[in-house]
């Protein structure tokens, strides 16, 4: 199977279950921000050095590789199998941030992205599943999606903010507080 098919060469691609859309589409933005957001938590994976963070980190890749395919699922096509996404899948997110902070302290004020390349990674990758969640949110207006879609992205959104301040806290990185001009 050769990568390239020389189909989309003029601005459209196919959905699985063969219907063409225009690359520009909602819905073809919404599972490529996922797959976006999917090589930032790649890169997350790739640089903790802790063996359960990683393990989870490739559980969360899997389920976003699930969110894609039902978005990249022609809506219409009943006779389609694609892999479902679980209840329990955002439970385990709400265990791990409830996890995570309980070895943090209280949250008192925003916190700037920064203090460490790793933490940074965190927040790119939160503001990209925050992208995300809005552009599904935008398709579900036109097309309705699994609603379990919606939540399971906004609880990633969660846990990648709690993440990123596990990874300072573990690193022994200060967070910087956002402090408003008076």
């Amino acid at each position: 199977m050769k990568i390239y098919t020389k189909t989309g060469d003029e601005g459209k691609t196919s959905l699985f279950g063969g219907r063409k859309l225009l690359k520009s589409d909602l819905r073809i933005e919404a599972y490529g921000t996922v797959d976006e957001l999917n090589s930032w938590i790649g890169l997350l994976r790739d640089v903790s050095e802790d063996n359960l963070q990683r393990e989870l980190l490739k559980k969360i890749q899997d389920r976003l590789f699930t969110i894609g395919s039902e978005l990249a699922a022609d809506p219409d096509n009943q006779k389609l199998k694609v892999p479902d996404l679980l209840e329990s899948d955002v439970e385990l997110l709400e265990q791990e941030i409830d996890k995570m902070d309980e070895q943090l302290t209280r949250l008192r004020s925003f916190i700037l992205p920064g203090g460490h390349v790793f933490v940074s990674y965190c927040h790119l990758a939160r503001t990209v599943c925050r992208r995300a969640e809005r552009l599904c949110v935008a398709l579900n207006q036109e097309n309705e999606i699994p609603p379990l879609i919606l939540k399971y992205l906004n609880r990633l959104s969660d846990f990648l903010f709690t993440l990123s301040r596990k990874m300072a806290h573990d690193m022994g990185v200060e967070e910087v507080n956002w402090q408003p001009r008076k």
